[in-house]
């Protein structure tokens, strides 16, 4: 299986240091083709990096230069060792932004945990972001717990250094891969195995994400508030949402509730994506691209 390149670059986002990646085309004989490609930026979930969105950026039809960084403590970035905040995240990408793209609107493709903070953004910054895509993404339930009982949790767990799991070597973790994902090819797995793990010095394969990224958040999640922010959205929003996802699994029984949410974007398309989990990105990528392609173009 033939992969397009990427190349990586770190770069320094509030004090902390960044992996990006770029997806660039290449340049032709005159060494200057593909360097006006417009930029979209691909934004990973939870316990997830950029590599994700190889076989999406693969099954790309048209010339994008894709810029595709790890958040702070995934991947190749830096990791903190110590618990993280969300709100930094939306700070982290308004930086992000104002480094590769600081006087036009983006295009943000987020998945997950990305699309959550792409749209958080959008609401908050929305002459910042000129298109939006939410893949398999329409937030969460109402949080069960109130703030006393989260964060006497938070405090338990912040007693011991959490852990992830670890495997023997690339093949258990990609084994691992297709055994949460029965959808996943075999070469698929092997990939996300060799990009998303990070070799340890006893030279077992562990998750190239902090385990600090597991500690649960001591504040109560308030569905409300990204509604909310989503209202504040004025840039054209695609919801990519998988037949077997999150969404589905949150609110496909809840059809009214559904339609709320969407109903929270002013100008809205959504696509259904069949024979599809939550990592749509990987269980249909040439669908994902071509809904991606096909709302990035069409104006």
């Amino acid at each position: 299986m033939t992969h397009r390149p990427s190349t990586t670059e770190q770069i320094v986002i509030r004090g902390v240091r960044h992996n990006i990646r770029h997806w660039r085309v290449p340049a032709g004989r005159d060494g200057h083709a593909g360097q006006d490609a417009p930029v979209v930026f691909f934004l990973h979930g939870w316990m997830d990096a950029s590599p994700t969105f190889q076989f999406v950026v693969d099954a790309l039809l048209s010339d994008w230069h894709v810029i595709a960084p790890d958040w702070r403590g995934y991947g190749d970035s830096e990791w903190l060792l110590r618990p993280y905040w969300f709100s930094d995240y939306y700070a982290d990408l308004h930086e992000i932004l104002a480094y590769y793209s600081p006087e036009r609107p983006a295009r943000l493709v987020g998945h997950s945990m990305g699309a959550n903070i792409a749209a958080i953004y959008a609401g908050a910054c929305p002459g910042r972001v000129a298109q939006l895509v939410m893949l398999d993404f329409l937030g969460l339930k109402p949080a069960v717990n109130d703030a006393p009982v989260l964060i006497g949790k938070w405090l338990r767990h912040l007693a011991r250094t959490p852990a992830g799991s670890v495997y023997a070597d690339s093949e258990a973790f990609a084994a691992r891969f297709m055994q949460m994902n029965p959808r996943l090819s075999r070469a698929r797995a092997q990939f996300l195995a060799r990009h998303l793990g990070r070799r340890r010095d006893d030279g077992r394969i562990e998750m190239a994400c902090d385990p600090w990224h597991r500690v649960p958040s001591p504040l109560p999640y308030h569905a409300e508030d990204n509604l909310a922010s989503w209202r504040r959205i004025a840039a054209p929003v695609l919801l990519v949402i998988a037949d077997h996802g999150y969404a589905m699994l949150r609110f496909g029984s809840d059809p009214a509730e559904f339609k709320r949410r969407v109903d929270c974007f002013r100008d809205v398309r959504l696509v259904r994506v069949a024979e599809a989990g939550h990592n749509l990105q990987h269980d249909q990528p040439e669908r994902v691209a071509q809904a991606i392609e096909a709302f990035l173009t069409r104006d």
